[in-house]
């Protein structure tokens, strides 16, 4: 493993080759959110500013990432469309790290987690089909998302 130091702080970046990402990932959102620092964000806050934009059949989800912040994402149930509409990120997953900037967009395979460093403001954007129109969040997050590799196993067990 590489140690980098980002603004006084080690940042241990993951494996290259993947293995253990699962297991390395969800220790370190636990070490995060258990850390107590004011720095750590959970889900929608001022910080983490969520827009939820609906059509039909079409649920958007769009986040705004200053500068030199890190996010690390639930893990989505379903392949999905996303869309970097602003900025430059460097994103970690299962397959690697890789950076890509706006204007920029992909298919999200189902089961796929990221640990996101903002290199710059940006905008990302994730968008679901909903054919049930669904527009309660709660229910949103329930239908699209897990938070742990063991409830997406245990998820893709039951389908």
């Amino acid at each position: 493993m590489e140690l980098e130091t980002l603004e006084n702080k080690s940042i241990v970046l993951f494996e290259q080759d993947g293995s253990n990402f699962m297991e390395q990932v969800e220790n370190l959102e636990r070490l995060l959110i258990n850390s107590g620092s004011p720095d750590i964000f959970v889900g929608n806050s001022e910080e983490l500013p969520l827009k939820h934009l609906f059509s039909d059949g079409i649920y958007t989800r769009e986040i705004f990432l200053r500068k030199e912040m890190f996010a690390i994402g639930k893990i989505h149930k379903y392949e999905h469309t996303f869309f970097l509409i602003k900025g430059k990120l460097r994103i970690c997953t299962e397959n690697g790290v890789k950076e890509i900037e706006a204007p920029f967009y992909g298919v999200s395979p189902s089961g796929t987690k990221r640990v996101v460093y903002a290199l710059e403001d940006s905008i990302f954007v994730n968008v679901h089909a909903n054919p049930d129109n669904i527009s309660n969040i709660e229910q949103l997050e329930e239908k699209f998302v897990v938070s742990s590799y063991e409830e997406y196993n245990k998820y893709k067990q039951l389908k």
